[in-house]
């Protein structure tokens, strides 16, 4: 279970999202390699686009090129024309400061950007993106080629069988996102597994959002572990997956990396008791949010524009009780699951649809209140 990976998307800074904190960046790496673990990830776009060349300064040039493998992506969702993308490639190598990339994803596979909303092919196919990806690999410029994922199983199911070169996938995967109807972070890694290929965890404490619960959410946990911290309870829940690479955390402080390294040092797979512990904090958690969970298992069986009403309410629900609900993993799947189900953009608005619950009870307006604002806040 030593497969902890550092998330270089949340790092320390002083006055602004590229100003980084070097003196504790520096301690975190080197705390995070002294802890025995060794992947890296990093993004063209994370902090303003400056976190490749943070991760060169604090750990490529302070550390030997063998002790750490480095993970970084293509920004498919900057919609780059193809005469540019040997570019941008040449410059994330510059920026790193290497000679190769460990593992190479292109960033943010979806519906809008594999099929565009008419269902014809999105910029991944008019730019020929996988062809390049697998010529950097072939040119030993990339050790391994993956995507990050953000649409459905079914989705996916297709894209791996589609492309056999794919070697690995990173998705979303936390107890709350497990079964969570739009996220799919289940069936995805089932399907990851079905397949053959390896997966790569991301949103492991749901961007900070399961690192403090409920006031009873809490009490349930502490009552079995005292000692843990919160956090780790949704680390260790994907700690033990199987066929893991690397189970990613976005770490701001040198605590966090003391204490997620200390507990995937520790890690053993959760017994019965532990689980049922954690399931109950969940249900809880769902609980406090706007809309229980309670309340939405009665929309069961209802369509919006193709897509279940109990997963739009789910997924604008648990972004309310996010850290940050703008920026939730939740956010982009409703315009996916539309385009899956009606290739309609939902940014160009929704024939209006009446909803009727199983009572006669008429939740249009809750549905259409929860739809615009998973619209507005899309990225």
């Amino acid at each position: 279970m030593k497969n902890l990976g550092f998330g270089m998307m949340r790092l320390p800074v002083l006055s602004g999202p590229t100003d980084f904190d070097y003196e504790q960046l520096n301690k975190m790496v080197d705390a995070f390699l002294d802890a025995g673990f060794t992947y890296f990830d990093t993004s063209y776009v994370y902090h303003n686009g400056k976190s490749e060349e943070a991760t060169r300064k604090a750990l490529v040039e302070r550390h030997p090129r063998d002790s750490f493998t480095v993970a970084t992506k293509f920004p498919t969702f900057m919609l780059i024309p193809e005469e540019k993308i040997e570019e941008v490639f040449q410059s994330q190598l510059e920026h790193l400061g290497v000679d190769y990339i460990d593992y190479y994803l292109l960033h943010n596979i979806q519906t809008v950007y594999y099929d565009d909303y008419d269902g014809r092919g999105g910029i991944v196919k008019t730019t020929h993106l996988f062809d390049h990806a697998k010529k950097w690999k072939e040119e030993g410029k990339i050790r391994h080629l993956g995507i990050s994922f953000h649409s459905s199983a079914k989705l996916l199911d297709r894209v791996l069988t589609e492309h056999p070169e794919i070697e690995f996938v990173q998705i979303a995967l936390n107890p709350i996102d497990w079964d969570s109807e739009l996220v799919q972070a289940g069936p995805c890694y089932e399907v990851i597994r079905k397949h053959g290929r390896k997966v790569v965890v991301m949103e492991a404490v749901k961007g900070g959002g399961l690192a403090k619960l409920p006031e009873g959410a809490e009490k349930v946990l502490n009552a079995v572990h005292p000692d843990w911290s919160i956090a780790s309870w949704a680390l260790r829940f994907s700690l033990e997956k199987e066929d893991v690479i690397a189970v990613l955390s976005g770490m701001s402080t040198l605590e966090q990396v003391l204490d997620n390294t200390k507990t995937a040092n520790e890690a053993q797979p959760l017994t019965g008791e532990e689980k049922k512990a954690l399931a109950e904090a969940m249900r809880l958690y769902r609980e406090s949010a706007p809309i229980k969970q309670s309340e939405i298992e009665g929309y069961r069986g209802l369509l919006y524009h193709g897509v279940p009403v109990s997963a739009i309410l789910q997924a604008y629900s648990i972004c309310q009780i996010q850290p940050d609900p703008g920026f939730s993993d939740d956010n982009n799947y409703l315009k996916n699951s539309i385009a899956e189900a009606e290739h309609i953009d939902f940014h160009k608005g929704l024939e209006k649809q009446t909803v009727l619950a199983a009572d006669g009870k008429d939740i249009t307006d809750l549905v259409e209140k929860a739809v615009a604002w998973l619209t507005e806040n899309s990225f």
